[in-house]
């Protein structure tokens, strides 16, 4: 799988594409005036104690008070308590000289260990969404690119991805011997195979970063942003970063130069592949990325062979429904036909959950299919497929009606993303599919009508300016058509056609009903 990442920069906000194998299933766009990050973290003041909840709101400085609930204190939250209120006495106070408490008992209330005004040091691990505040955890983690460094913590724990129990054993042998006391660590992934220098010097950056942001607890009256969780461009390669990885292509100087020193430090035999995007067509739209985002938002999405999905967005849950289009082919049995549409389906459902950042509760309602070993056939293949999706997520078999439930950790708002225009020739009182998309439409329904509707001859009705369109010039779109179907398609031209209204006529000029 090959992946690569296109970065747009403006004034206003800064947008990123990851895409694997030329398809876009990814987009991020953060705002210029963004406060909130995943993964900040703040030393903030108890606002609020809700006991019905067993939970409190704090204030980090938000509109809206951030949400703590008592199971997102941390087992070692009297410890992080007794530092905070030490250090804002003694600044010179090191983490790894204070004694841990006990772990605080899981059933036990948010009054008994919180109090109104009292100062503590939180983490944003949700951001704003909606009519909400952010949601915090006080059970504090700073990631890096091979490890993840939990203050006040002697656990160390690894990634299940890594199966190996010979590395298993070598990686925690290492950072057991470089660790210092009070430290916790997670290991990731991607640390397999590292050598002991680079898993050091990420601890040693991790631990860095921890002392400053301790420094900066005294003297400091909260709500006070103590480290800043690095650009979501910067996490993106950290975290995504591996040889699969082709290009990053960036149309900012200064992003650009703050890539190339990211990656000098996490992966320096990376750095030939990024490039500084120097052309005069917008970078989305020249690597056909601005085409790809119109096709994929919105109520409908296509998928392979002439499916396509409904997507329907609720307050409680999103709802996708699965049809068949005219996808089906004649040669197959008719349970082939619904698992192999249910299957192209399931490909382009976690596209659209990874691309959307889709999150909650997701209800998608596959094509029946009568055997069992087609619904675990679906099952395995949704799972394979969610193995590349980085967000917390649960899959439940299908039901016997054909339902699919996936819960998905959500973290931040939902990418949502306009894909209509204002029509032309109404003055905005109707909407109409984005003009991009309107020869991918009409190329479709060709093939349609000609592979599977066995059409002779086609004659496509199209308003003078896509009939000029479509017809101009040596290698016109109507000739590549003529290249490809090895049919000739006569376009005619009408003014009584809206300006993107089209249909097609057979060869006694009846209107063809698609």
């Amino acid at each position: 799988m090959i992946k690569e990442l296109y970065i747009d920069s403006t004034p206003n906000e800064v947008s990123i594409a990851l895409l694997e194998d030329k398809k876009l299933v990814e987009l991020y766009k953060e705002k210029s005036s963004n406060k909130f990050a995943v993964g900040d973290i703040y030393l903030a003041k108890v606002k609020k104690l809700v006991p019905s909840l067993n939970a409190a709101f704090i204030d980090v400085g938000f509109e809206k008070d951030a949400f703590l609930h008592y199971l997102d204190l941390g087992h070692k939250f009297t410890t992080i308590k007794k530092f905070t209120k030490s250090i804002r006495k003694n600044n010179s106070l090191k983490s790894d000289t204070i004694d841990l408490d006990p772990d605080i008992e899981k059933s036990g209330k948010i009054s008994d260990v919180l109090s109104v005004n009292e100062n503590i040091i939180i983490q944003i691990v949700k951001e704003p969404i909606s009519n909400k505040g952010p949601r915090v955890t006080s059970e504090i983690c700073i990631a890096g690119r091979n490890i993840v460094l939990i203050p006040f913590s002697d656990r160390i724990s690894i990634s299940q991805k890594i199966k190996s129990n010979e590395e298993r054993t070598r990686l925690k042998k290492i950072v057991s011997g470089i660790k210092p006391k009070n430290f916790g660590v997670i290991i990731r992934t991607i640390a397999e195979n590292k050598a002991v220098q680079e898993i050091e010097t990420d601890l040693n950056d991790l631990l860095s970063k921890w002392n400053n942001c301790v420094k900066q607890i005294n003297g400091n009256t909260p709500p006070v942003k103590l480290l800043g969780e690095i650009g979501r461009t910067s996490s993106i390669l950290r975290d995504h970063l591996n040889d699969s990885f082709s290009s990053i292509n960036i149309n900012d100087t200064k992003l650009y130069d703050e890539i190339k020193s990211y990656l000098t430090q996490i992966a320096p035999d990376k750095i030939d592949i990024l490039k500084l995007y120097k052309g005069k067509v917008p970078i989305f739209e020249n690597f056909n990325i601005e085409k790809q985002i119109i096709a994929s938002f919105g109520k409908t999405a296509s998928f392979k062979n002439g499916g396509y999905l409904i997507i329907e967005h609720t307050e409680a849950l999103h709802v996708i429904d699965v049809n068949s289009g005219h996808g089906v082919n004649s040669q197959n049995s008719s349970d082939e036909n619904v698992l192999q549409i249910n299957i192209d389906a399931a490909i382009e459902i976690i596209r659209q959950l990874r691309l959307r950042d889709m999150g909650g509760i997701i209800v998608i309602d596959f094509i029946d299919m009568q055997k069992g070993a087609n619904r675990r056939v679906l099952y395995q293949t949704l799972k394979e497929l969610m193995k590349y999706d980085k967000a917390k997520h649960n899959i439940l078999p299908p039901s016997k009606f054909g339902l699919v439930q996936i819960t998905r950790q959500r973290v931040r708002p939902e990418m949502n993303i306009e894909t209509v225009e204002k029509c032309p020739t109404c003055n905005g009182t109707g909407e109409v599919k984005s003009t991009l998309l309107l020869t991918d439409d009409i190329e479709s329904n060709i093939k349609y009508l000609l592979r599977e509707q066995n059409e002779k001859k086609l004659s496509l009705v199209v308003h003078p300016y896509i009939a000029a369109y479509l017809s101009h010039g040596l290698m016109s779109i109507q000739i590549k058509w003529f290249i490809k179907f090895n049919k000739w398609i006569k376009i005619v031209s009408t003014n009584n056609n809206e300006l993107l209204e089209y249909y097609f006529l057979n060869k006694k000029n009846d209107e063809i009903r698609i």
